[in-house]
């Protein structure tokens, strides 16, 4: 296997136009992502220490940034929070339970022998453009000896909008073995938020599109969206993921803490109901696909005053 920072180089096409509003440019092991002149995102997919890709940070139309810093920098606001979940970089895609193997609960410093982890295998295209732009990568999950599991190919679109910070994730799995994803709390479609958003020691507020608010209304229930607001030194700003609707087991659970874990998880059932006759995990056969699409809006305001639930209707009908 070639060394995942080759196959980035060696990325089949990408453009860069000077005017767009959307600029994306790869590096030796990330993608870095401008809208509208100014830093949104960098998307890390090779180095050493990597066990899987994730998104950091991620940031308002205003610049304000909304994830969790540490552990990848460190920065005068988080010198007093807790330092926990090493693992939980950014935004990211992972599993907890995938044939037995953890592809959550990784990081290099960690020794547990279950633990898989996710390598880039190819960088797709790469486009910029005036009102969208989008990265394609392809990736391997494979257990510590290098065995593939899955296949994973994804593309990421990234809007150009003067208020809010709009991303479309399109995930397909594709096993190379038998796969199946069990069911278990820790997945899938997470990211970890900023302290001062967090709803414990923050000012951070839960809410889903049933209406059920909190971590404890919001945890483990079923909704089309879940959105985390907050403030952030005067600013009041949110992000919301939507689920689609035609991704197995839509409506999806959240794993929603008041911590700042802000996730979607297909897999999960009697892990969120505390009721172990039902089952949410699934069983994926060679030559088979998993699709998975979500919506990440990054937004000025609460979910009402943002109208998470109109931008849902929008996404839902395909818009």
């Amino acid at each position: 296997m070639k060394p995942a920072f080759s196959l980035l180089l060696s990325a089949a096409a990408w453009s860069l136009a000077g005017s767009a509003q959307v600029q994306i440019a790869p590096g030796p092991e990330k993608v870095r992502v401008e809208i509208g002149g100014r830093p949104f995102t960098d998307f890390y997919v090779a180095g050493a220490g990597l066990t899987k890709p994730y998104l950091h940070p991620l940031r308002a139309a205003s610049g304000t940034y909304v994830t969790r810093m540490w552990p990848m920098e460190n920065v005068p606001e988080e010198e007093k929070t807790q330092k926990d979940h090493l693992h939980q970089r950014g935004l990211w895609f992972g599993h907890e339970k995938v044939n037995g193997l953890d592809f959550w609960n990784i990081d290099a410093s960690y020794t547990t022998p279950n633990r898989g982890t996710i390598v880039l295998r190819k960088l797709g295209d790469v486009m910029s453009g005036q009102d969208r732009g989008s990265i394609a990568a392809t990736f391997e999950w494979t257990d510590l000896a290098g065995r593939v599991l899955l296949t994973e190919s994804r593309v990421m679109t990234f809007y150009a909008d003067p208020r809010l910070r709009i991303v479309d994730f399109d995930i397909t799995l594709t096993p190379a073995v038998k796969v199946t994803f069990g069911d278990a709390k820790d997945g899938a479609f997470g990211l970890r938020l900023r302290p001062a958003l967090q709803e414990d020691h923050g000012s951070g507020h839960i809410v889903n599109s049933d209406g059920l608010s909190g971590e404890k209304g919001a945890w483990g229930k079923p909704a089309n969206w879940c959105d985390y607001s907050g403030e952030i030194a005067g600013e009041e700003l949110g992000i919301a993921i939507l689920d689609h609707p035609a991704n197995p087991h839509h409506p999806v659970r959240w794993h929603v803490r008041g911590y700042g874990l802000f996730a979607a998880n297909p897999f999960g059932l009697a892990a969120f109901t505390n009721d172990k006759s039902p089952d949410g995990s699934l069983t994926v056969e060679p030559g088979q696909t998993l699709r998975y699409r979500y919506r990440v809006i990054i937004h000025p305001g609460d979910a009402k005053t943002a109208d998470i639930a109109g931008l849902w209707q929008k996404y839902s009908s395909g818009n």
